[in-house]
């Protein structure tokens, strides 16, 4: 095996990123003739998948699925050690060509430049099912059953496709894959050594500061709620001012404050509402009760658990004030996901000496990695998307910028794999 860092044909690596991208984005790989939107199980995910299994098979990869659909391909044998890259081929269902196949594709191309340069690299690849929920409804699926983050429940019944309402189960088996042997999943993971996954930024901080490399430090964790405001309802013209109780002016307070707690808070802590729903919602009658969602996120658990503690705090207060009653009831908490030191590391390195910008930085959005971390010693490179754009057909990303990312993960699993014991 190679010692030395591996220098790379980057017009090379951009022409061919570019060409499995703009490959991808054709009519056979996308039930959408305006965006692309392919999801499990579908025909043009199929082909998706069958795309980068005859790459990978040319390179001589074993290929394989798990037990319901991952996609999974390695240069070495069961049993031996290998370094895991990739990330998913899914779509939003009104996406773009770059969230998440890029990470693939950059993957690919990892594994391309391993076997022309003979670096010897013990690589494997996954291309995980469902992370974007655009067929179930459910974020992150592949690697959440990989990572035994599921029930069986869930995947017979509580799980159902958004298109016909039948379960994930029944659609599993139809494709011709054995969810019966779910728990079985988990052993892709087995011969982990270490997992990168690449994915476009999905923000506009690398754009707008001019890097072109982001080596994630940490994945955010998050509170989702709901709160609920209930006021009464009556006529918006014959009910004077003083004798309303209007949940209004408490959403548009509590918008207010969030944003005040967050900023305050610092550390990268964002609160957002991004959900209204007004009762009975109409132009001439004062709301009965307005329903809101808060969406409060952050790499730091205590600081944007304290934003969504005081926050709640804050809405009812509000309520209280104005004569009114407010519920605030949480969905779900997902705790921050820090990534591998020593990884993160060599990445570091690895982006430095490429003599192009780049910045060390969390990852606001959710990613599968925070799956694999729970069991493998992980990290993440974004590069950037124009204007943040993302889960759009306006999403764009540079091929070059994949092509560097190739080369700072291709080095960095050289000084890790070679520094091993």
């Amino acid at each position: 095996m190679s010692t030395r860092a591996a220098a790379i044909d980057r017009l090379q690596s951009t022409t061919r990123i570019e060409r499995d991208i703009e490959t991808l984005g054709g009519p056979e790989y996308t039930v959408s003739a305006d965006a692309i939107c392919r999801y499990a199980y579908s025909p043009v995910y199929r082909n998706t998948v069958d795309y980068f299994v005859r790459e990978l098979e040319a390179l001589g990869y074993d290929v394989s699925e798990d037990c319901v659909g991952t996609l999974v391909a390695r240069n070495r044998p069961r049993g031996e050690r290998v370094f895991g890259i990739g990330s998913h081929c899914d779509s939003n269902r009104n996406g773009g060509k770059y969230d998440g196949t890029m990470g693939v594709v950059t993957a690919l191309e990892v594994c391309r430049l391993n076997e022309e340069l003979g670096l010897g690299l013990p690589l494997q690849l996954i291309s995980f099912l469902e992370e974007e929920g655009s067929g179930f409804g459910q974020m992150l699926l592949g690697s959440r059953i990989m990572a035994q983050r599921v029930t069986e429940e869930d995947l017979r019944e509580r799980f159902r496709s958004l298109d016909d309402g039948r379960s994930f189960w029944e659609h599993a088996e139809e494709a011709g894959y054995e969810p019966a042997r779910w728990r079985e999943s988990f052993h892709v993971l087995d011969d982990l050594i270490g997992w990168i996954e690449m994915h476009i930024e999905q923000a506009r901080v690398m754009q707008d500061t001019g890097n072109r490399i982001g080596v994630v430090t940490a994945i955010a964790g998050y509170v989702h709620a709901d709160v609920t405001v209930y006021g009464r309802g009556d006529h918006a013209g014959a009910t004077p001012m003083e004798f309303r109780l209007d949940p209004g002016p408490v959403l548009a307070e509590s918008i207010v404050e969030l944003e005040r707690l967050a900023r305050t808070a610092g550390g990268n802590t964002v609160g957002t509402v991004g959900e209204i729903e007004v009762y009975p919602n109409l132009i001439n009658a004062i709301p009965e009760r307005i329903r809101f969602s808060l969406d409060i996120r952050g790499v730091h658990q205590e600081l944007y658990g304290g934003v969504a503690r005081d926050i709640a705090t804050f809405v009812r207060a509000a309520a209280e004030a104005r004569g009114m009653t407010a519920d605030v009831n949480e969905r779900q908490t997902l705790a921050p996901t820090p990534l591998d030191a020593r990884i993160v590391a060599a990445l570091e390195e690895a982006a430095r000496a490429t003599g192009e910008p780049f910045m060390m930085m969390p990852s606001g959005a959710a990613h599968d990695t925070m799956c694999v971390a729970d069991h493998v010693p992980s990290a993440m490179v974004f590069v950037p998307c124009a204007d943040g754009i993302s889960h759009s057909p306006h999403e764009r990303a540079d091929p070059a910028d994949a092509a560097l990312a190739a080369e700072v993960i291709l080095n960095a699993i050289l000084q890790l794999v070679r520094s091993r014991p």
